[in-house]
C-alpha cells in the first residue's frame, strides 16, 4: 500500500459514517418508496462537489449514479436503498447497543450503502480530480421487489467490467453467487362443509402431502442435497366453515453456482407432479415466475490478488465465500459484469425484526471500498 491509499484511509471519517449510516436507517424506504431516501443522498454527495445523475425507473424512482476519474468507470461501488417493509413501523429506526447498530436495513443494506459512500467522499477528499480512480458510484431502488433499478441503468449505460455489491456477507468476499428459483404451487379442490369433508377435496391437504412427496426425493433431502430451499409462503381459500377448495405455495430455491436453473425447473415439476399417483383427484399447478442462473468468477484475477493485499494491510483475515441469496450481481453478471458481493453485516439477520450489524464491520468495509478503487486506477482489471 502506497502514500495514496494512506491518505485515502486518514480521509475516511467514522463519525461521519456513522452519522451517515444513522440518517440512512431513520429513512423509511421500503421497495417503490425510496424517494426520502434518495433525496438524502443526493444532497449528500452534491454537497461534496458531486454532479448527481437522476437515472429514472418508473414514475417518480430513480437511481443516483456519479462517476469519478478520467476514463469510462473499471469498476462500480452498488448499493440498494430499498428495504423490505417494516415489521413496526414504530420501531424501524436505528437502535444502538454498545458497537451494534440495530434496524430495518442495517444489514441489507444501508449499512453497505453508508460505506460506499463514506469511501466515495474520502476518495474525493484526499485526492485530486486528476488522481482520481476510474470507478463510478451506484444508489439503485427496487432490488428487494424486481431489481428494476439495477435493469435500468444497464439498460441505459455500459455494463462495467466489474462491481462490487455490498450485501451483507460479514465482509467475506462473495466471487461466486449461487442461482434463484421462485416456484409457485396451486392445488385446487372441492368445497363442502367442513363437518362433511369426505365429500368433498380439501386443497390444503392436497398440498401437504405434494410437498411431503416433494421431501422424500433425494433432490430434495437436506442432509444429502446441495440444493438450498425454504416454504416462503402458505395460503388456503377462506369462506367460512368449509373445506378449502384452493391452496398456495410459494417456495424459495437456491441453487449452486454451477446448477442450470431449467433443469432444476424440470426435475422439481417432474417429482411434484408425480405424486398424482398416490393423491386421488390431485389438481395440481406449477409456475417458475423468477429463474435466475448463479455463476463462479473463481479467484484467479487481479481483482482476488488485489483483496488480499488490502485484506492484510488492514489486518483483516480474507475470507472467501459463494453468496448464497439472490441479488443484483445475478443480474449484473448476466449482462457483463463480473459482480463481486462483499458488504458488511450477516446474511442471516436480514429481512428479520432483529436485523443487525457491527459498526466495525460497516467501518472496515469503507476501508476496503476504497482501498479497491484505488487499485482498480493503478492496475488494468
Amino acid at each position: 500500500m502506497n502514500d495514496r491509499h494512506e491518505k485515502v484511509r486518514q480521509a475516511i471519517n467514522p463519525d461521519r459514517l456513522r452519522k451517515t449510516f444513522l440518517d440512512l436507517l431513520s429513512i423509511y424506504s421500503p421497495s417503490g418508496k425510496e424517494e426520502d431516501i434518495q433525496l438524502y443522498l443526493e444532497e449528500l454527495l452534491n454537497r461534496a462537489g458531486f454532479a448527481v445523475e437522476r437515472q429514472a425507473v418508473e414514475g417518480d424512482r430513480y437511481n443516483l449514479h456519479v462517476t469519478m476519474g478520467n476514463t469510462a468507470p473499471q469498476l462500480y461501488l452498488i448499493g440498494h436503498v430499498d428495504t423490505v417493509p417494516a415489521w413496526d413501523l414504530e420501531e424501524f429506526g436505528p437502535r444502538q447497543e454498545g458497537g451494534i447498530i440495530k434496524g430495518l436495513g442495517s444489514a441489507d443494506m444501508k449499512g453497505g450503502c453508508a460505506a460506499m459512500v463514506e469511501a466515495w467522499l474520502a476518495l474525493a477528499e484526499a485526492l485530486p480530480p486528476a488522481d482520481r480512480p476510474p470507478v463510478g458510484l451506484l444508489l439503485v431502488v427496487g432490488e428487494e421487489e424486481n431489481g428494476d433499478g439495477s435493469a435500468a441503468f444497464l439498460e441505459t449505460c455500459s455494463p462495467p467490467p466489474w462491481a462490487v455489491i455490498g450485501e451483507p456477507t460479514g465482509l467475506a468476499a462473495c466471487f461466486a453467487h449461487y442461482g434463484y428459483l421462485e416456484a409457485r404451487f396451486v392445488t385446487t379442490g372441492r368445497q363442502c362443509h367442513s363437518s362433511l369433508p369426505e365429500l368433498g377435496h380439501n386443497a390444503v391437504e392436497s398440498m401437504l402431502r405434494v410437498l411431503l412427496h416433494l421431501w422424500e426425493n433425494p433432490l430434495f433431502k437436506r442432509e444429502k442435497s446441495e440444493l438450498v430451499y425454504s416454504i416462503r409462503e402458505m395460503s388456503s381459500s377462506r369462506a367460512g366453515f368449509v373445506v378449502p377448495d384452493r391452496c398456495e405455495t410459494w417456495i424459495d430455491l437456491h441453487l449452486q453456482p454451477e446448477t442450470d436453473p431449467v433443469q432444476l425447473q424440470q426435475a422439481t415439476r417432474q417429482i411434484a407432479t408425480s405424486a398424482d399417483h398416490s393423491i386421488d383427484g390431485l389438481d395440481l399447478q406449477i409456475d417458475f415466475d423468477f429463474s435466475s442462473p448463479g455463476y463462479n468468477l473463481g479467484v484467479d484475477n487481479p481483482l482476488a490478488q488485489s483483496l488480499s493485499a488490502i485484506y492484510q494491510s488492514m489486518g483483516l483475515p480474507l475470507r472467501l465465500d459463494a453468496f448464497r441469496s439472490h441479488s443484483d450481481g445475478n443480474m449484473f453478471f448476466a449482462a457483463g459484469t463480473k459482480s463481486i458481493i462483499l458488504g458488511p453485516g450477516a446474511l442471516e439477520v436480514a429481512h428479520t425484526p432483529d436485523e443487525q450489524v457491527l459498526f466495525s464491520e460497516v467501518s472496515a468495509a469503507a476501508g476496503i471500498y476504497a482501498a479497491l478503487c484505488l487499485e482498480v486506477g493503478a492496475s488494468s482489471l
